[in-house]
């Protein structure tokens, strides 16, 4: 039975020089349970991730090739290419015909969400909301933003019918 791992961060910014990394988040399926991990705060580092990545098979993204993989090996020094097979689902989407970032191929496959209105933006702003005002609440918009973005990257890997 594979064991994988879908992954989606979020930053303070796109440059991975200078943005901070505030989120990462992993679902993890093996069989039919999906597990989901987030690593924030004190538990972002390389040790916690790749505890948290243990014995998967495959990690699967969503534009993560350019852009969640490096950030990570820039901000934590961890190389998630050369520990693990890597299937970025956007170039699977995009040779289905499917094009737009992630939201817009959930919308397009009729993938659910329940934070239709938080984006990346939105994203940045909450951990600036948690940081400064020490807002609970969120924060825990921000978790949830991103467990959604994992989990649906599982729903999308299937609807693809990839690996």
């Amino acid at each position: 039975m594979k064991y994988r791992a879908y992954i989606d961060i979020e930053t303070t910014g796109l440059s991975r020089h200078s943005a901070e990394l505030t989120v990462v988040g992993i679902a993890l399926e093996k069989g039919r349970q999906c597990h989901v991990i987030q690593l924030l705060e004190a538990g972002l580092s390389e040790d916690r991730l790749l505890t948290a990545l243990r014995g998967v098979d495959e990690i699967y993204s969503y534009n993560g090739s350019r852009f969640d993989l490096p950030f990570i090996a820039a901000r934590l020094g961890v190389d998630l290419k050369g520990c693990f097979k890597h299937t970025d689902l956007m170039y699977d989407c995009w040779r289905n015909k499917l094009k737009g970032g992630l939201k817009a191929v959930e919308r397009q496959l009729g993938i659910d969400r329940r934070l239709k209105d938080v984006d990346g933006f939105m994203a940045v702003k909450l951990w600036y909301e948690y940081v400064n005002n020490h807002d609970r609440r969120a924060l825990a918009t921000l978790l949830e933003y991103n467990r959604e973005d994992v989990v649906n990257l599982h729903v999308l890997r299937q609807r693809l019918q990839v690996g």
